[in-house]
């Protein structure tokens, strides 16, 4: 996927959930964190960053956040980018595993969620639920970064489609090139981990992939393997994004 034209800035603080402070030219502006999740590991003061500018002025951010710099490498924080990033390399025939499905139809209703994708192919349909990993530790990649009410429902949905015979896969899009593997974040959200575990146990797929991230360019890249739990952790009480 093709980025559009990006600035060069230091992000300074985080306002709110969705608002950041950043200076650019040794301007301090505002701008918006199209993502919820807590990013510490990557929104620390000084760090240089890109931003997209926006200059509708009905906007009340003039930039959106879009690539950091984190350890010799670009992350990229947009948590909009895994869907087209997925349709993008479905349509290019680069994900082995989803070559042979001809139709991409998105944000498909199914029971009382919303799933991402439905594919269809000549074997049939498998329903797809992208996910956005930013966080990287020792070369794993940590989904989520705080617990996510949205993410276990989505995968009890997946569940449920997988007990009553459908095909069905979570995919894991890691928007960093520096991971090796792929593990549940158990410690974050223990009940999304639980509900990780089970869903394969009933046929979910998982799959995990990591991106190659350069200021001009994002897509995703090669596979990781997948670590799962051998147990299912107990659920903690928390926040949900």
């Amino acid at each position: 996927m093709r980025l559009p034209p990006t600035l060069e800035g230091r992000f300074l603080a985080r306002e709110n959930r969705f608002r950041v402070r950043v200076e650019v030219d040794d301007r301090v502006v505002p701008a918006h964190l199209p993502n919820s999740g807590r990013l510490s590991e990557l929104l620390t003061p000084g760090r240089p960053c890109r931003l997209v500018p926006h200059p509708e002025p009905r906007r009340r951010t003039p930039l959106d956040l879009l690539l950091v710099e984190h350890a010799g490498v670009l992350v990229s924080v947009d948590a909009r980018l895994p869907g087209p990033l997925f349709a993008e390399a479905v349509a290019e025939g680069r994900l082995l595993p989803f070559a042979r499905f001809a139709r991409v139809e998105r944000e498909v209703r199914c029971g009382e969620s919303r799933l991402d994708f439905r594919l269809d192919g000549p074997g049939g349909s498998l329903w797809v639920e992208t996910k956005s990993v930013t966080l990287v530790e020792d070369g794993v990649a940590l989904f989520p970064d705080a617990p996510t009410l949205r993410g276990q429902r989505h995968l009890r949905q997946l569940a449920l489609l997988a007990e009553q015979g459908e095909r069905a896969a979570i995919v894991f899009v890691i928007q960093r090139p520096d991971a090796e593997a792929f593990m549940p974040h158990v410690w974050a959200d223990p009940a999304f981990a639980a509900a990780l575990v089970e869903a394969a146990r009933v046929g979910v797929e998982v799959y995990a992939f990591r991106c190659e991230v350069r200021p001009e360019e994002i897509r995703i890249g090669a596979a990781v393997s997948v670590r799962l739990p051998f147990t299912s952790p107990a659920p903690a009480a928390g926040p949900a994004c």
